[in-house]
């Protein structure tokens, strides 16, 4: 073998299998990577709701406790009954009511959409007075296309937080349903 042969075998490039192994290796790392990126943009999209929910809940009930003069946080049942709510607000109701240019604000903008882009609720009872006053509703991932709606009792406490398409519930100064590890207070 002269030298000129040597050095064509050495530069002819990589082999048939070389490729295949290193195709292998990038599958792998994919396979393994992908599912951990899907579930960190859910628990992203999850998080950004509970954010948005708190901001909004806070100034809600910074204007009630104004309004009224005090207002009682937390509650004494384990239940939380959502049909006691007769109102519904839009978003830019709700803003209406909690931010004046002229005056007073409490937030200066109320999201109309959660994480996943379903839409908020917002409801209130007729009366600040009333034991139940306000909520905030999110659907989750399937935006409430699941066994409990917006209109029903929830049981108050966490839920799996691997979970995405469970409501998440803030009313009266507290979330009543919220994925586990969530700061409620």
């Amino acid at each position: 073998m002269n030298c000129l042969q040597a050095r064509r075998r050495s530069s002819a490039g990589f082999t048939l299998i070389e490729l295949l192994i290193v195709v292998a290796i990038i599958g792998i790392i994919a396979a393994i990577l992908i599912p951990n990126l899907l579930d960190a943009l859910q628990k992203a999209k999850q998080k950004r709701t509970v954010g948005d929910m708190r901001s909004v809940g806070t100034a809600w009930f910074s204007w009630l406790t104004d309004q009224v003069g005090a207002a009682a946080g937390g509650s004494t049942t384990n239940t939380y009954d959502m049909s006691a709510l007769g109102t519904q607000l839009t978003g830019d109701e709700l803003l209406q009511t909690l931010y004046n240019p002229n005056g007073i604000f409490y937030i200066q903008e109320v999201p109309n959409r959660d994480g996943w882009g379903g839409s908020y609720e917002y409801m209130h009872a007729s009366s600040p007075l009333d034991r139940q006053f306000m909520a905030i509703w999110s659907g989750g991932r399937d935006n409430g296309d699941n066994s409990q709606t917006h209109d029903s009792s929830y049981t108050m406490g966490p839920f799996i937080a691997t979970d995405y398409d469970q409501d998440i519930v803030w009313a009266d100064g507290f979330f009543v349903r919220y994925p586990a590890g969530v700061q409620v207070q």
